[in-house]
C-alpha cells in the first residue's frame, strides 16, 4: 500500500495519529494471536534504536511526565501580540543581503509532482518562494527526509545549501521541524560549505509537543516498534523523526548537546488558535492535548516551545498550516462573507521577515 501526502508539516501528524491508533488499537488482540510474539520480536529487532527510546521515554512516570512544563508552574507569555499586522501587502519590502533558505518541517518537500507534467505541483511553501523571488529575494529551497531523523535531516539540509548556495553566506527561514534540522546542522555539523548568518524559526518545536507526548503513550511501547515498521513499509519514509519531537527527548536530550552556534542570529516565532477548532479541523484533537499541558498553540505547537533566541511575536488567530499559506480556503471565504476579513496573509508575512533580515544587515 502506498500512501499519498495531502498536507504538508506537522499537521500531517494529527491525521496519521487517529489513522496510528486506530491501527495499534485493531492490531492489539492480533499481537495475542499465534505468531504474534514473533512479530512483535522481528519489529524490535529492526528498529533496536526506536525501540530503546520508546523504553526510555516510557520509564519515566506518569506523574513525571504530566509536571514536565505544566503550564501551571511556567509562565506562558505570548511577547508582542501580532493580530492583523501581516493581513494585507505593503508597497515596499527591504531585500535582504543574503540569500534566504527557506527549510521545510515534519512530512515535508519542497515540490511534489503527483501526475507528472499532467497537473501542476504541489509546493510547501505555496506561493511564497515566488513572491519572496518576484521582490528580488534570492530564495533556495532544502528538501530533506519527510519523516527521518533530525541528524539524517539536518544533512541533506546542509547538502542542499551548499549545492545551491556555492560558498555564499545564506539566512535560513525554517518552518516546524526544520529549525531543529537547521540548528542541529550549525551547531554539531559545521559543514565547511555552508555559512549561516542567520536563523528564523515559525512555529518550530524546540521544547517538544505534548501532541507528540500523546501519539507514542496512545500507541504504547510494546506497539511502536509494529506500527514504525507498518508506517515504514507504507511510506517508504524512516520513521525517526517522531520519537524526536518529545517533550523529553528536545529538552533532556537534543537542547543540551544543540547550543547555539558563535556568530549565528536567532530569531522565532509563534501562533496560536483563538478559538476551539471545529468538528472537522485537523488540529481538533491536537489543539486541546497541547493546550492542556502547554496552553495557546497553533494546532501543533504550543507559543512556549516556539520560542527561541530573540522572540518575534505570537501571531494570533493563526493555525500551523496557515502558516506555510495552507490556509482552508472556505474558511477564509466564509469570513469574508460574514464581514470579517481574514487578518493573516502569508506572503506578508514571509515578505516582512525578509524585511526584518534587511534591517538587521543580514
Amino acid at each position: 500500500m502506498r500512501v499519498s501526502v495531502v498536507c504538508p508539516s506537522a499537521s500531517n501528524l494529527s491525521w496519521r495519529t487517529h489513522h496510528a491508533t486506530a491501527t495499534a488499537t485493531t492490531t492489539h488482540l492480533r499481537l495475542f494471536a499465534p505468531g504474534a510474539r514473533t512479530t512483535r520480536s522481528k519489529a524490535n529487532e529492526r528498529y533496536p534504536h526506536l525501540a530503546a527510546g520508546a523504553k526510555s521515554y516510557f520509564s519515566h512516570t506518569a506523574t513525571q511526565h504530566r509536571d514536565h512544563r505544566d503550564p501551571r508552574k511556567h509562565h506562558l507569555g505570548l511577547g508582542k501580540e501580532i493580530s492583523d499586522e501581516y493581513a494585507i501587502l505593503r508597497e515596499h519590502y527591504a531585500c535582504p543581503k543574503y540569500p534566504v533558505v527557506l527549510a521545510h518541517g515534519l512530512l515535508g518537500f519542497a515540490e511534489l509532482k503527483l501526475a507528472g507534467s499532467y497537473l501542476p505541483s504541489i509546493r510547501y511553501w505555496r506561493g511564497i518562494q515566488e513572491a519572496l523571488t518576484a521582490r528580488g529575494v534570492e530564495v533556495i529551497t532544502a528538501s530533506v527526509p519527510p519523516s527521518g531523523s533530525i541528524e539524517d535531516r539536518a544533512a541533506k539540509l546542509a547538502e542542499d545549501i551548499e549545492a545551491q548556495a556555492q560558498d555564499r553566506s545564506v539566512n535560513i527561514v525554517a518552518h516546524s521541524m526544520g529549525g531543529l534540522d537547521a540548528r542541529y546542522m550549525v551547531s554539531q555539523l559545521r559543514p565547511a560549505g555552508v555559512d549561516v548568518k542567520s536563523l528564523v524559526t515559525v512555529a518550530t518545536p524546540h521544547h517538544g509537543s505534548a501532541f507528540a507526548d500523546y501519539v507514542i503513550d496512545e500507541i504504547g511501547p510494546h506497539y511502536l516498534p509494529r506500527v514504525y515498521g507498518m508506517w515504514e513499509r507504507a511510506t517508504g519514509w524512516e520513521p525517526a523523526a517522531f520519537a524526536q519531537l518529545t517533550r523529553k527527548y528536545m529538552e533532556h536530550d537534543f537542547n543540551p548537546r544543540t547550543p547555539d552556534a558563535p556568530g549565528v542570529r536567532y530569531f522565532s516565532y509563534g501562533a496560536m488558535i483563538k478559538h476551539k477548532p471545529p468538528l472537522l479541523s485537523p488540529f481538533r484533537l491536537s489543539h486541546r492535548v497541547i493546550h492542556r499541558a502547554e496552553g495557546p498553540n497553533d494546532g501543533m505547537v504550543s507559543v512556549e516551545s516556539s520560542k527561541w533566541g530573540t522572540y518575534k511575536g505570537t501571531l494570533l488567530g493563526v493555525n500551523h498550516l496557515d502558516l506555510i499559506n495552507w490556509s482552508n480556503r472556505l474558511r477564509y471565504t466564509w469570513q469574508k462573507w460574514m464581514g470579517m476579513p481574514p487578518t493573516f496573509n502569508a506572503i506578508a508575512f514571509y515578505l516582512d521577515i525578509t524585511d526584518m533580515l534587511a534591517r538587521e544587515k543580514l
